[in-house]
């Protein structure tokens, strides 16, 4: 069967590989239908991802179809559509013991530590699949970055009335917004793209948009929104380091800052900015289990609205060709979906 493998960076080959083995117990055959395109694969393809190791076939954003099953598999049935849960815990380490294989201390990411679904077929943990009856598969695709969100904003705690703040119109942190909307919170977003900012006008009603020009300006828009108070939750999706800096200083007394993107540099403040307002400094990695049915039922109902996200297709034998450009987001590109089963 065939499948992109990264064997270094910038540079994709497709390969001839063999059939997966039946499904051993516990497990499932599926075949790759959408695949999303998100920031760890563009870290992965420029060679920027800590985590990452080359040859490797990607993806982890995905929708597909289970084809078999092995021994022991209650939860699904041959033919269903599903969500991945690329977070394949070990169950035994002291965070795995607390509920937070997010964090697993053995932690394997489909496609990222382990081949994943970028290719015809492949096995998984069945326990790591989320099936709906009405959710497309390119719908199904999208569940993996919501829940990124999703525990993002679970981690940040907002509330009602709170003035909350997301840097970064990216897909993680569109994803983070969707959730902090639902809990009826004052929302604004910064972003360096007026074409981003105007994406969350457009789609979501926000007006509380800030464009980021490094020089001051942001600070007084903020002050404005804010009365003077700056924000209750900040939250930084952009993975980059000057940003990540200097988000601390949008944040009000007694608020709280979470980190959800990622970034191989050091990050750095003054400690008494953090001190005087005792500011709470909160990671988020990954997610929980818990979120992936409760996306899929959001989908569902009509809460959440995928449609506006998906910007761009390619077919999978374009995989080579036409990557690099999903990437840019000057073209107007916010989530790429890469037809597997063209």
């Amino acid at each position: 069967m065939k499948a992109w493998q990264l064997t270094a960076p910038k540079n994709f080959l497709l390969q001839e590989i063999p059939e997966p083995n039946e499904p051993g117990p516990g497990e499932a055959l599926i075949r790759t239908s959408r695949m999303g395109i998100c920031g760890t694969d563009v870290s992965c393809y420029f060679g920027r991802f800590p985590f990452f190791d080359y040859p490797r076939i990607p993806g982890h954003e995905l929708g597909v179809e289970v084809l078999a099953l092995g021994e022991g598999v209650m939860n699904l049935k041959i033919g269903d559509r599903c969500s991945v849960e690329p977070y394949l815990n070990c169950g035994e380490c002291y965070a795995c013991d607390k509920e937070r294989g997010n964090c697993c201390e053995n932690l394997k990411v489909f496609g990222v530590m382990t081949n994943g679904g970028l290719c015809e077929r492949s096995l998984i943990r069945a326990d790591k699949l989320h099936p709906s009856e009405q959710l497309s598969f390119e719908q199904l695709a999208l569940v993996e970055t919501l829940a990124i969100g999703c525990h993002a904003s679970d981690r940040g705690n907002p509330k009602a009335g709170e003035h909350t703040l997301v840097i970064g119109a990216g897909p993680i942190g569109l994803a983070t917004l969707e959730f902090n909307r639902l809990t009826q919170t004052s929302l604004s977003v910064m972003d360096m793209s007026e074409e981003r900012l105007e994406f969350c006008r457009r789609n979501y009603g926000i007006h509380n948009l800030i464009h980021f020009r490094g020089d001051g300006s942001e600070k007084e828009k903020i002050k404005e929104i804010t009365d003077g108070n700056f924000y209750d939750l900040v939250t930084d999706a952009t993975g980059n380091s000057g940003s990540m800096s200097g988000a601390l200083e949008y944040v009000a007394h007694t608020g709280r800052l979470v980190y959800v993107g990622i970034t191989t540099s050091e990050i750095s403040f003054p400690h008494p900015s953090l001190h005087r307002r005792e500011v709470s400094l909160l990671a988020s990695r990954n997610a929980l289990p818990g979120d992936f049915p409760r996306i899929i039922e959001l989908i569902e109902r009509g809460i959440i609205n995928t449609e506006p996200w998906i910007t761009q297709h390619i077919k999978f034998g374009e995989v080579a060709e036409k990557f690099v450009e999903t990437t840019r987001a000057e073209n107007g590109n916010l989530k790429a979906i890469i037809e597997v089963d063209e």
